[in-house]
């Protein structure tokens, strides 16, 4: 397949033109993952590998671990990780997400990240192509079992960080707390001032006490189009 060399803050990747990219999505992830010092970090689903390779960026004293199903987007998250000169801090691991118990020991990780499936396979257009697919909408992984997976790796006050979506955002929250991912933080993220949210982040906190924070809206544009100043300062770019 054709791929792209693309870059992000001092990040690059290459990606599958016509398979499965990262958008603005990755970005507002990596910024809402907010922890002052992590040891050892997950990236579920990472895809070509760009929200774990930006975390392992910011917490330069961390070992992450890129957790990829298909093989096509994997053989980048190899390639991304070499190309990054991150090899000695970062791994990537060919696994089915609901099978981690056969890859990594439980209760190892500070930080968990995921930008999960989340639209069910009967809603929405499916994306063209099997990557893409699969990466957009439940058809290899519920949130039941991703909030499974985060808190088998997580230790006991470790942080799960997604982005979802706000239709489906009390399944996510129910999802959660069975598997002992108590919700702390929820932020919507909206397009513009007058439009309704298609994104909502999500903070979880393992074992904590119930109390959750609703954070002030982001808005990705202004009116004119261009970025609002708080996601021009996330590309780190000053545009």
């Amino acid at each position: 397949m054709e791929t792209t060399l693309d870059g992000i803050r001092d990040i690059k990747v290459y990606q599958n033109k016509e398979g499965y990219r990262f958008s603005v999505d990755a970005l507002l992830l990596y910024t809402f993952a907010n922890m002052r010092y992590a040891r050892n970090i997950a990236d579920l689903g990472t895809g070509s590998g760009i929200i774990g390779l930006l975390l392992a960026r910011k917490y330069s004293k961390a070992s992450v671990s890129l957790v990829e199903l298909q093989e096509s987007l994997y053989g980048l998250a190899l390639k991304n990780i070499e190309i990054n000169g991150l090899s000695d801090r970062v791994s990537a691991v060919l696994a089915d997400i609901k099978h981690l118990k056969d890859t990594f020991a439980g209760m190892t990780h500070d930080l968990v990240v995921s930008n999960p499936p989340f639209r069910k396979p009967t809603t929405g257009r499916l994306s063209s192509g099997q990557e893409r697919a699969i990466a957009r909408h439940e058809l290899a992984l519920r949130i039941s079992e991703l909030a499974e997976a985060a808190s088998y790796l997580l230790k006991a006050k470790g942080r799960f960080f997604m982005i979802y979506h706000p239709e489906r955002l009390l399944e996510a929250v129910d999802a959660l707390r069975q598997c002992r991912l108590e919700p702390k933080r929820v932020r919507f993220v909206h397009n513009d001032a007058d439009a309704e949210s298609k994104i909502v982040l999500i903070e979880a906190v393992k074992e904590a006490r119930p109390g959750i924070k609703i954070e002030n809206p982001l808005f990705i544009y202004n009116n004119d189009g261009s970025y609002t100043a708080e996601v021009s300062a996330m590309y780190g770019d000053g545009r």
